[in-house]
């Protein structure tokens, strides 16, 4: 018995009940753990490597690496650990979401929306899917509310971030918006407050990012030389001086997309983000509340890129939450 799946667009992918995956036209050449993302979800992604690296993932009954390519009529033998759809979580169905995360989803603001894609402004506090202590995020619950079994994150934003967030409603779109991404064809604009008055007033970062300090059991990224390269371009907008407090509002343009790259450039540049609790110093977060702030101060600002289907170029932005009006209005 086989049984196949179809999904808007035309993408079909085949599952047999020995949890089989068949590699069809629109995944061709694409990497084994990027279809597997693409496929199976990506809070799974250190799942999936771990287990294609262990050899549990096999293509054509052979073992193989995580950047291997795929070919057309390729069969991806599943583990039993990857068999359950992305949307159970020990026994937790995506139709036990919080109604108050609900209630926060369907208030979200919509900046565009169609048969392939959806960008909403996502409001700072709110995680973007379920684990790591969530029982759900942002994408569970859009897939509730909205009808969108197939909805995928096509990047993300940190729990503390807001502003623009792009996401694919099939799988043939999330593959496109994935290979911008990789190939650095999306332009990302964030803005930021930041501790002290920065010198020079534009300029490049480049760190080398790494995951793996660990402080008060929470994992930390580093800039180590073993790290990925990270790059970003930032230009001062404008300086400020509150009660004894300098900070400053940078444009920041990010050439690369690690965790936490922008918190930890800045950071370790002496200009952490207002707000950084994992990243910055005691004294200016206690200097920050001082002067009423409160929150992460990084808001995804604008993302420019082309239409995953119809290449049209679409740019959008998202305006600054409100309390961001007391630390920027003179």
């Amino acid at each position: 018995m086989q049984v196949t799946l179809s999904v808007e667009g035309g993408l079909a992918r085949k599952m047999q009940e020995n949890s089989v995956l068949t590699i069809d036209n629109n995944e061709d050449c694409s990497r084994l753990d990027r279809v597997l993302v693409r496929h199976l979800g990506a809070s799974r992604r250190g799942l999936i490597v771990r287990l294609i690296r262990k050899g549990n993932v096999r293509v054509n009954k052979k073992r193989c690496k995580p950047e291997s390519r795929v070919s057309v009529g390729d069969e991806i033998y599943l583990p039993a650990s990857l068999r359950e759809p992305e949307d159970v979580h020990d026994g937790r169905s995506a139709d036990h979401i919080p109604a108050s995360l609900i209630n926060k989803v369907r208030a979200l603001t919509v900046l565009f929306e169609d048969q392939w894609i959806l960008v909403v402004n996502k409001p700072a506090g709110l995680v973007v899917h379920g684990g790591s202590g969530h029982d759900a995020g942002l994408i569970e619950a859009l897939k509730q509310v909205r009808g969108l079994p197939d909805l995928r994150l096509a990047h993300r934003l940190d729990r503390d971030t807001s502003g623009v967030l792009l996401l694919a409603k099939n799988l043939e779109a999330l593959r496109h918006l994935t290979e911008s991404f990789r190939l650095r064809d999306m332009q990302k604009h964030y803005f930021a407050l930041v501790v002290g008055h920065p010198f020079a007033s534009a300029g490049r970062m480049i760190s080398h990012l790494a995951k793996g300090l660990v402080r008060g059991g929470e994992r930390m990224v580093v800039d180590v030389d073993e790290g990925k390269e990270s790059v970003t371009d930032y230009q001062v907008m404008i300086q400020f001086e509150r009660d004894g407090f300098d900070y400053a509002m940078l444009s920041l343009a990010p050439h690369s997309g690690r965790t936490h790259q922008l918190r930890v450039q800045l950071q370790g540049e002496g200009h952490a983000i207002l707000g950084d609790g994992k990243y910055g110093e005691k004294p200016d977060l206690s200097a920050y509340k001082s002067i009423g702030g409160k929150g992460l101060m990084l808001h995804a600002w604008r993302l420019r890129f082309d239409h995953p289907i119809t290449k049209q170029p679409l740019e959008f932005k998202a305006d600054w939450p409100q309390n961001w009006r007391a630390l920027i209005d003179k």
